[in-house]
């Protein structure tokens, strides 16, 4: 009996302490058609020209990794993992930030409007939480991030 309730506290505690995943999505529709949303998003670089609160882009000689300087202070550095022109989308990795994750990878695209023209801006992925953080904090903060960032990109 002893060595079960030992087995089960130990059980409890590697749940207790294991990071969280968190999976997120977010989507805009916009008028702009997916050649002209494309060609801002297809910048790698060029998400300090529409996002707003990005104040400017560094990207590195080899064009796969760019920092981000926050308007509000900080950085986020991310690396480019793929791209794919022809489904007119990128994945990349977040390397620093400020936020507490791990393991985040996100992937943003455009595809044409269901019905009459203009286009539909997709951004999903996922992150691991740092142990001790917030899951409600970190989920809001991000999700802001995106909105402001979609919505200020389907309105220009």
């Amino acid at each position: 009996m002893r060595a079960s309730t030992v087995l089960v506290t130990i059980g409890l505690c590697a749940i207790a302490t294991t990071a969280q995943a968190v999976e997120m999505a977010a989507e805009k529709t916009s008028p702009q058609s997916i050649e002209v949303i494309w060609a801002k998003i297809g910048d790698f670089c060029g998400i300090a020209k529409w996002h707003p609160e990005i104040s400017k882009c560094a990207l590195s000689p080899d064009k796969h990794t760019r920092t981000l300087t926050l308007r509000s202070g900080g950085t986020i550095v991310d690396h480019l993992v793929k791209w794919d022109d022809q489904t007119r989308s990128y994945t990349y990795t977040n390397i620093s930030g400020p936020w507490p994750v791990t393991n985040y990878a996100a992937t943003i695209a455009v595809q044409p409007a269901k019905s009459g023209s203009g286009s539909v801006i997709h951004m999903n992925g996922h992150y691991t939480l740092k142990p001790g953080a917030s899951d409600a904090e970190t989920k809001k903060a991000i999700d802001s991030f995106y909105d402001d960032g979609l919505t200020a990109l389907a309105r220009n």
